[in-house]
């Protein structure tokens, strides 16, 4: 009788673990719709112009791979719905099905890796402090009794504070909502540095009213693999996501569309981010992987 018990209990765990195993394919071409996860303010990975509408290196690559999905799926219509995202609510938006496919500026590590699944890395990212250029602040070790803005739900004050040059240096933290609130607490005086991911520094300034009045500088805090993020336990959803954005790599494609969001002149102001593409980056569109964060701090 116990055997039997135990038997009946292996059955109902195999189709619980089955039935929780997502199968985004499946609600995909069921649906004949994918939400896409943007972000309103990552620079020129992720960003809004506005009326619902958002651009950007990462979202134009969710794009891309949602392009080949409709194709390998066979739909005459894919309908794609654009689902604004926060540091905050990023993986809960994926964990609970509201969010499909997340292309922001998520990095991607291993605390994340227990809640969700990435696709390969499209973008090293390099930790930095942005300052105003007047400011004379070149380092980690000046920002001692100074008041240092990031975004709520970031890594990047903890990392400025695990930093070897920070020892001893005791400043005061000051939070953004989102990156774009966290540029402007520097631009009013608010920040005395606004420590983030580099490219979403070299793109809030930009499109900053006066380019010339800031400079990012100092040491570099963190190497961060940055990728399209998705739910845990779909290995077609990722194997399908991570085939369009490898065939990118390959062809050239993803250098091209770098070029075209990092250098050339972007909307909605036909502003230069003018950020070449890190070795980093380059290495990891050579040698495609979803390794985590972890793998880059050695």
């Amino acid at each position: 009788m116990q055997n039997t018990v135990l038997a009946v209990a292996a059955v109902a765990a195999t189709l619980t673990a089955g039935a929780a195993q997502a199968d985004t394919l499946k609600k995909i071409k069921d649906s004949a719709s994918i939400t896409l996860g943007v972000r309103e303010s990552s620079g020129a990975l992720s960003y809004t112009l506005g009326d619902g509408k958002y651009a950007g290196f990462h979202t134009e690559l969710g794009e891309l791979v949602i392009a080949d999905l409709k194709k390998s799926l066979g739909l005459g219509k894919l309908e794609v719905k654009y689902q604004p995202v926060t540091s905050q609510n990023r993986i809960p938006l994926v964990e609970n099905g509201t969010v499909d496919l997340e292309c922001g500026s998520t990095t991607n590590n291993a605390a994340r890796q227990k809640q969700v699944t990435f696709a390969v890395t499209t973008y090293v990212e390099e930790v930095r402090i942005a300052v105003k250029a007047a400011s004379g602040i070149t380092s980690i070790s000046q920002l001692n009794g100074k008041n240092v803005a990031t975004t709520t739900g970031t890594t990047s004050v903890q990392l400025l504070r695990k930093h070897e040059r920070a020892a001893g240096v005791d400043f005061k933290e000051v939070f953004g909502k989102d990156h774009a609130d966290s540029f402007l607490l520097l631009e009013s005086g608010r920040a005395d540095a606004f420590v983030m991911d580099g490219q979403i520094l070299a793109g809030a300034i930009a499109k900053s009213k006066s380019p010339a009045d800031y400079k990012i500088v100092g040491e570099v805090l963190n190497v961060e693999p940055i990728a399209c993020m998705m739910r845990k336990d779909d290995p077609a959803f990722k194997k399908a996501v991570d085939d369009s954005i490898i065939a990118m790599m390959k062809s050239g494609a993803i250098a091209k569309l770098y070029d075209k969001w990092f250098m050339q002149p972007i909307p909605p102001t036909g502003a230069k981010v003018g950020l070449p593409a890190s070795d980093a980056t380059k290495a990891a569109w050579a040698k495609p992987n979803d390794l985590p964060a972890e793998s880059y701090n050695k």
